[in-house]
């Protein structure tokens, strides 16, 4: 497997601005993964990917504070 790429900063904002990138993204792209589940008749599925969104979307919510709070104190 190939090893990732480190940081091209070593920033704790920049850390916190890539996760909360990634969260959004996961938000958006788990919705497509959830009407799949769903035409496809797994409800099981639909539910677990919701659940995983929901764990996104809280994540992104609190990123998009912390951020906003970092930005306000520079």
């Amino acid at each position: 497997m190939a090893q990732e790429p480190q940081s091209p900063l070593k920033d704790k904002n920049y850390n916190l601005v890539w996760v909360l990138e990634a969260s959004l993204h996961n938000v958006f792209k788990l919705e497509t993964y959830i009407q799949d589940a769903e035409k496809q008749g797994d409800q099981e599925l639909a539910d677990w990917f919701r659940r995983i969104q929901d764990n996104n979307r809280t994540a992104g919510e609190q990123g998009k504070k912390m951020l906003a709070a970092r930005l306000q104190g520079s």
